[in-house]
């Protein structure tokens, strides 16, 4: 059995990753308690009740914990990693696993040395089930050859519950290399393509004065050999909206389209996951809610058999080096009085 531990307990996002492990038959050795947020360790202890807080350093010594779940502070992960890494451990990261091109090479070469695997969970391909559906029906034919993504990445500020790293670009790695990762990552899996360019990018401050460090509206376009793809990510989320986000993603295919309106299909049916599927047989909805989760089972497959079924370690590093060249090429996006 795969025995796993948690270090970096900075981001909520640790919940769905214990947890999900945990359903996949994993078992959890224990966390460390340290963190930059009391609220994320206090949900943490409700949720998980079981489980022990140990000392970290113990955690990445033990011979008998063979992976590392980190949501830490973003700057703070690709060198928990590596730590992990050099001492005979896989990797699963929140995401921006890195948050600069140096740490890519740095962990790049970790891997290299040690064999080990570094894998980021992109929770809005591997934590949404529509995802999912969409790529079986791709994957069928239901909408020809996908040829151009559109990806928008909404989120809800809550400004109020947030530590004070979530408003410093320098220590989040900014909005291109935190939030537009995962649309990159679905674009990337969604065309079939093995590797990309951005075309352009714009990342910066538009509606947050009083937050220098922070970043609250970024865009982006990339192209492959054969697919092109539009991003936009923001932190304007308004209070009325039901849940955080109206994350959507549109795949348009050479035969039809996809769009997923991921958790909330605004003034119209309940619930999380709507699928619409427009084709040569018309128009459908899918209720895609139900849809079994897989990378965390296909994660734990991998580090047994040593494979890449969850995620190729080029797809991690190549996802993570586009959405730090937008990071680092992005323009100011225009000014309210422009």
């Amino acid at each position: 059995m795969m025995r796993f531990a948690a270090i970096g307990l900075d981001h909520r996002h640790i919940y769905h990753m214990v947890g999900e492990l945990l359903a996949a038959g994993a078992q959890c050795a224990g966390y460390c308690p340290q963190t930059s947020d009391p609220r994320v360790l206090a949900g943490f202890q409700e949720r998980f009740p079981q489980l022990q807080a140990r000392d970290r350093q113990a955690l990445l010594d033990a011979a008998d914990i063979d992976v590392i779940l980190c949501a830490a502070i973003p700057r703070d992960r690709a060198g928990i990693a590596i730590a992990a890494m050099r001492r005979g451990k896989d990797v699963m990261c929140d995401k921006p696993g890195i948050t600069s091109l140096e740490d890519l090479a740095a962990v790049q070469e970790v891997v290299a040395e040690t064999r080990r695997i570094f894998s980021i969970c992109f929770s809005e391909r591997f934590v949404v089930p529509s995802t999912l559906v969409a790529a079986k029906l791709i994957a069928d034919g239901a909408i020809g050859r996908v040829v151009h993504t559109t990806g928008l990445g909404p989120h809800r500020l809550n400004r109020a519950i947030r530590p004070a790293w979530h408003f410093d670009a320098a220590t989040y790695g900014g909005i291109l290399a935190d939030i537009a990762s995962h649309q990159i990552d679905q674009f990337l899996f969604f065309t079939g393509s093995a590797d990309a360019r951005i075309v352009a990018s714009s990342a910066g401050n538009v509606g947050h004065p009083d937050l220098p460090h922070f970043q609250d509206l970024g865009e982006l376009t990339l192209e492959s050999a054969h697919a092109r793809g539009f991003v936009r990510v923001d932190w304007f989320t308004a209070d009325g909206l039901p849940t955080w986000g109206d994350g959507r993603l549109i795949l348009l295919g050479t035969e039809g389209t996809i769009e997923l309106r991921k958790y909330v299909d605004i003034d119209g049916r309940p619930g999380t996951d709507h699928l619409f599927l427009v084709n040569g047989r018309g128009t459908r909805h899918i209720d895609a809610s139900t849809e079994p989760l897989t990378y965390f089972h296909a994660f734990a497959a991998d580090v047994r058999d040593r494979t890449e079924t969850a995620m190729t370690q080029r797809h991690v590093f190549t996802v993570t080096r586009l959405a730090l060249e937008a990071q680092r090429d992005a323009r100011p996006p225009l000014s309210p009085q422009d």
